[in-house]
């Protein structure tokens, strides 16, 4: 008896291969997004909207203890602006990219903080507080915890969405840190306070405000103005008025910098605080403080001179004090995208000093803050510095040339010290010519660096005045509390700089995030020449329509007394003018069709590109292999 072998029906065969299909792409997904690869993508966009910073890679490659991300957002409302759903969605995408690069370091918890839930009471626990968008008690915002540390982003403002990157990734950095940043610091000046002079019937002078608010986030270090050696557990040294310091000081400074350390300077040729504190005479209190200072062998190494005379602007000088108080705009600040002056409006000089580019060092110079085509130097009377006036402005002699406010210097410094410690030399001959027993007495030499080991960061600025209590704040003091509030900008740029620096190296001179919204710059562009074209033909038929207008009010004035009537030809009349008038209008939106058409032509081509495009190229590269794969074959 023979038996036949059973077939499979074609419809059965197809159904399962369908079905296995389906089982695979959904095994691949699921596959995939466990092994953590699902966000890996390729940024073809102009500006890398969609890729993070390589300080933000850094950052989080350096992780050491676990990070949670907690994202509160209410995406369960129906009252959302359609503008926070897309930026929600622009978050999620960026804190899954964060996460996908954080080697397993970093958590995101997602929560939607509904009315009396314990979503909400988490949210408000870690100080995000509820917004009213229509009439509905809406979150969205970012606690950010390592340890037992949290930093918050208490709303997540889609005006400013370049910022996010740069605001969370400080926010991780300064979680992740075991203790506080170190700021290092070295003045000429009293800056952390003086003692006074009991004797002499003098009492103490408080820290400058400015010192005491970087001590409620930073351990500030008193170097004194005689480092031998600064520390590499100092993340930041900020100068203040280095008035005659010392070439070991300079040195020390050096040294720093070449193992990647930053220096923020704030230098200046005349300190009228300098001069006020004690400049000159020490029995005011000041030690006899010079009121000029610079860097006088570090600044020629870096290829970077300052004027010893005051720079005044003629632009930009403080209205009633003159071009010796240089009030720079934001047009001031060429960086448009760098974070440190990004959101500064004015910053208020008193009497700075303006930098030159003499020369390169083999580091980058990039210019913050500069003066206007209207400046230039001269040396003002004691009078003219503690009174400045606009009288000041007939010296001035500008000559065109623009300088620099505030510099940023980046990159593998060389010392400017490359014989090694100011005295060196000189204890080196004394030793021979003391003889043999001398030189048993010396101590050993300590080694120097001559080339950077890592990149290092300096910031100079060119005065000093501008973060002294009286410039840079509005200080009230109600019994023993002092209440300061910036009048400025002054202080915001000094502690943008610092909050950058020290949060984490990998933060210095970051920039703003391109925004992904991008603007329509094809469709504005023929707008504006759609206006040129027919800005007179609308002004004309403007112009036309509100002449009929005009005529058809005045016929309607002069109707006949007797019954109020109009004759037949006032109606004739009134009928010429609107159908002017109607024409006129008519005319007017065919021009706005026009330009509607066109830009839907624009917008056709470029959804056609999108959508076709990538099939197209497929398409292509399988007919090419198929001709290739064909023409090998007929060889053989």
């Amino acid at each position: 008896m023979s038996t036949e072998a059973k077939t499979v029906h074609p419809m059965a065969r197809a159904i399962f291969g369908i079905a296995a299909l389906i089982i695979i792409v959904v095994a691949a997904n699921i596959l995939v997004n466990s092994l953590g690869i699902g966000h890996k993508n390729a940024d073809f966009t102009k500006d890398k909207v969609h890729s993070l910073s390589d300080g933000t890679k850094a950052i989080l490659k350096e992780l050491g203890a676990p990070v949670t991300i907690r994202y509160y957002a209410t995406e369960s409302s129906d009252y959302l602006p359609e503008q926070i759903k897309l930026h929600m969605r622009r978050v999620s995408d960026l804190l899954a990219e964060y996460q996908n690069l954080s080697g397993g370091k970093l958590r995101i918890e997602k929560l939607d903080p509904t009315p009396d839930s314990d979503a909400e009471d988490s949210a408000n626990l870690d100080g995000i507080s509820g917004q009213q968008i229509n009439d509905q008690n809406l979150y969205f915002g970012l606690a950010i915890s390592c340890l037992d540390k949290t930093s918050a982003i208490p709303f997540l403002n889609p005006q400013q969405e370049t910022m996010l990157e740069y605001d969370l990734s400080r926010a991780i950095s300064e979680v992740s840190r075991p203790k506080k940043p170190v700021i290092g610091l070295m003045s000429a000046l009293p800056v952390t306070g003086g003692a006074g002079n009991p004797m002499m019937g003098q009492r103490g002078t408080p820290p400058w405000v400015i010192v005491q608010q970087l001590k409620q986030s930073y351990e500030v270090k008193d170097l004194t103005m005689t480092p031998e050696k600064i520390d590499s557990d100092v993340d930041l040294v900020l100068v203040i008025h280095p008035a005659g310091i010392t070439p070991e000081a300079e040195f020390a400074l050096d040294q720093y910098v070449l193992q990647g350390g930053t220096v923020v300077a704030c230098l200046d040729p005349y300190s009228v605080v300098a001069e006020s504190q004690g400049g000159g005479n020490p029995m005011m209190g000041g030690g006899g403080v010079p009121n000029s200072s610079t860097l006088p062998t570090l600044l020629p190494a870096w290829g970077i001179s300052l004027n010893t005379q005051v720079m005044g602007d003629g632009v930009y000088g403080l209205p009633n004090y003159g071009p010796l108080l240089p009030q720079f705009p934001a047009d001031a600040m060429p960086q448009k995208d760098d974070i440190i002056t990004k959101n500064l409006k004015e910053v208020v000089f008193y009497l700075p000093g303006g930098f030159t580019k003499t020369g390169s060092a083999g580091v980058a110079v990039t210019t913050l803050i500069k003066s206007s085509n209207k400046a230039a130097f001269i040396t003002p009377t004691p009078a003219e510095a503690q009174r400045p006036s606009k009288a000041v402005a007939s010296k001035l002699k500008p000559t065109g040339q623009t300088y620099d406010a505030v510099l940023h210097l980046a990159g593998n410094f060389k010392s400017a010290f490359p014989k090694g410690k100011p005295g060196t030399e000189e204890a080196k001959d004394e030793d021979k010519k003391d003889g043999e027993a001398k030189k048993d007495e010396k101590k050993p030499e300590e080694p120097h660096l001559v080339e950077a080991t890592k990149a290092g960061n300096v910031f100079l600025i060119s005065d000093v005045d501008a973060f002294f209590d009286a410039i840079a704040f509005q200080v009230q003091r109600l019994g023993n509390m002092q209440i300061a509030q910036p009048q400025n900008g002054n202080s915001v740029l000094l502690f943008n700089i610092v909050d950058q620096a020290a949060s984490s190296p990998h933060l210095i001179g970051s920039r703003s995030r391109a925004a992904v919204a991008r603007p329509f710059v094809k469709f504005d562009e023929m707008e504006q020449a759609a206006e040129e074209k027919s800005g007179i033909e609308e002004k004309k038929l403007d112009e036309e329509a509100s002449e009929a207008e005009k005529k058809i009010m005045e016929i309607q004035s002069q109707r006949t007394s007797n019954d109020g009537r109009y004759t037949p030809e006032q109606k004739s009349a009134i009928a010429e003018f609107t159908k002017k008038k109607v024409e006129s209008e008519r005319k007017k939106r065919d021009l706005q069709k026009d330009l509607r058409r066109a830009k839907d032509r624009v917008a056709g081509n470029v959804t056609l590109l999108n959508v076709a495009a990538m099939p197209l190229l497929v398409i292509l590269a399988g007919i090419g292999m198929l001709v290739k794969r064909r023409s090998s074959t007929r060889a053989r």
